[in-house]
């Protein structure tokens, strides 16, 4: 399955809306990480991404957040993840980074 990235900077909130459909996993995570970094390099700000059609993410793919977490956290900023299915959270638990992201249901 591909991958495909939405992104819109929330002036308002002071945040950037991510929205990701399909799988992150060894052959999409460059994409997602070029994307991310993008962001942060136009606007530092929390990011939220909506995984509700996130259907796979594997440990390249976390190993992306968990890099852009890094550089979000030097400027006080958190990475969110909305809207995780169960597969997701189940991973994100056994990994034991439901503690290290802001996890919530929008």
């Amino acid at each position: 399955m591909s991958l495909s990235i939405e992104k819109k900077y929330r002036e308002d909130k002071d945040f950037w809306d991510v929205k990701i459909t399909g799988e992150v996993d060894i052959y999409t995570s460059d994409k997602i990480r070029d994307t991310l970094n993008e962001m942060i390099k136009e606007k530092i700000s929390e990011i939220q991404i909506d995984c509700k059609e996130l259907s796979y993410i594997d440990s390249s793919g976390l190993g992306v957040f968990i890099g852009i977490l890094k550089k979000l956290k030097e400027e006080d900023k958190n990475l969110v993840v909305l809207n995780a299915r169960s597969n997701i959270l189940k991973l994100l638990s056994i990994t034991g980074l439901d503690k290290v992201f802001v996890i919530r249901e929008n």
